[in-house]
């Protein structure tokens, strides 16, 4: 693959302004190829994060906690939660103390989507994330820690 500068037909005033430009183009195009392992199961990729959150839950979780943890934390998080348990892959479940809180967790049907879903990520993943060294990603790691830190 050409490095940003080509792909983008593009100078750049500083290399850490490349590199915020290269990240923001590199996380779509990861994005782009989630959208396409997902979409056959009707998914998007933040429903399949909340998918996964609750599987690690392992059990009820409040909905607020469900929203912090996301890595997309979209406003509409509800939302995408109330297809899911349209489509029966998650259950919802009101506090009796605080008829305000709202609990859910994945179904059985939904923890056989994510194992098949699973097998789709990990041989995705092997083919790209594979091309990065542990020693790269450690620097990248602390890289865009410090960036948002």
């Amino acid at each position: 693959m050409p490095g940003i500068d080509k792909e983008l037909q593009s100078s750049f005033t500083s290399e850490q302004q490349k590199a915020m430009l290269n990240l923001l183009f590199t996380a779509n195009w990861l994005r782009t190829l989630q959208v396409a392992i997902f979409k056959p199961f009707g998914l998007s990729p933040q429903q399949y994060n909340i998918l996964r959150i609750l599987r690690g839950a392992k059990g009820r979780m409040p909905m607020q906690q469900v929203k912090g943890r996301m890595i997309d934390r979209a406003p509409n998080a509800t939302r995408l939660t109330d297809k899911l348990i349209a489509k029966g892959f998650v259950e919802r479940e009101r506090c009796d103390e605080d008829r305000r809180v709202i609990y859910v967790r994945i179904s059985e049907k939904g923890l056989k989507l994510l194992a098949e879903i699973d097998r789709r990520v990990r041989m995705n993943e092997q083919a790209h994330l594979s091309k990065v060294s542990d020693a790269d990603a450690r620097l990248l790691n602390r890289i865009l820690d410090a960036w948002r830190g």
